[in-house]
C-alpha cells in the first residue's frame, strides 16, 4: 500500500467532521502489477474502501494517478454499504476526462444514482431515482486537467470547475447513493479518463469549497 506525510499546518479533508469518505492522491493504493486493486477510504472512519476483484476492470496507475479506460470497463467498488447523502453534501475531484458520456460516481446496485459528463459540456446528476438534473458548463469543454467541487446546499446544486462557480445552477431533493467509481448501474457509462482524487462530505459550505478548491488545485 503506498502511502504519503501530511504537511504540518495545512488544511485536510479529516480535519472536517463531515468527511464520509476520501480517496486520497497517492494514499492506501494496493496494486496488482501497475493496476489497481483497492483505493482505501483515509477518512478516520474508513468505511468505503474501494476496490475491484476482476484484474481486466482494474484502473492503470502511475505516480498517484488513476487511468480509467471505458473500453475496459475500469471500475472500483465499495466492499461493503452504499455511502448515502441524504441532505446537503459536497464532493470534490482532481481528474481529466478524456471523452464525454462517463461516470465520475455512481451506484452500480441501484437504478438511477450516478454523477456523470453526459458531453463534453454537461454533468448529469440523478438521485433517488428521480428524474436528472443537467449542469452546463459556462464555456469550453471538460476535456482538460482540472479539479471540481459538486455542492448540494438547500437541495441546489452547483458546480466548480477549476475555482469557478458555474452559472447553471439546478435543484434536486433525494438520496444520493454512491458505491462505485467509474460506472453506474449495470457497468453503464464507464468514465474515460483520469481520476487523482475524491473526497464526499455530508455538508456544504463556502469555507470547505474553498478550502476543497485550494487543496485539489495543488495536485
Amino acid at each position: 500500500s503506498l502511502s504519503s506525510i501530511r504537511p504540518q499546518g495545512v488544511w485536510s479533508p479529516d480535519d472536517e467532521t463531515s468527511l464520509v469518505a476520501w480517496y486520497q492522491n497517492a494514499v492506501g493504493i494496493t496494486l496488482n502489477g501497475s493496476d489497481v486493486s483497492e483505493w482505501a477510504d483515509s477518512a478516520p472512519a474508513g468505511l468505503y474502501d474501494m476496490v475491484q476483484a476482476t484484474a481486466s476492470e482494474q484502473p492503470a496507475y502511475s505516480a498517484g494517478v488513476l487511468t480509467f479506460a471505458s473500453a475496459d470497463n475500469n471500475n472500483l467498488q465499495t466492499s461493503g454499504a452504499d455511502i448515502e447523502l441524504t441532505g446537503d453534501f459536497t464532493i470534490g475531484a482532481k481528474l481529466h476526462l478524456t471523452a464525454g458520456g462517463g461516470t465520475l460516481l455512481g451506484d452500480n446496485t441501484e437504478n438511477g444514482e450516478f454523477i456523470r459528463f453526459t458531453s463534453v459540456t454537461e454533468l448529469r446528476v440523478r438521485v433517488a431515482s428521480a428524474t436528472a438534473v443537467n449542469i452546463d458548463k459556462d464555456s469550453g469543454t471538460f476535456l482538460e486537467d482540472a479539479y471540481m467541487v459538486l455542492t448540494r446546499s438547500s437541495d441546489v446544486f452547483t458546480l466548480y470547475w477549476k475555482g469557478v462557480a458555474q452559472a447553471d445552477t439546478e435543484t434536486k431533493a433525494g438520496t444520493a447513493l454512491i458505491d462505485a467509481i467509474g460506472v453506474r448501474n449495470s457497468d453503464n457509462n464507464p468514465y474515460e479518463g483520469t481520476i487523482s482524487e475524491i473526497q464526499i462530505y455530508s455538508s456544504s459550505s463556502a469555507t470547505l469549497t474553498a478550502n476543497i478548491n485550494d487543496r485539489l488545485s495543488t495536485l
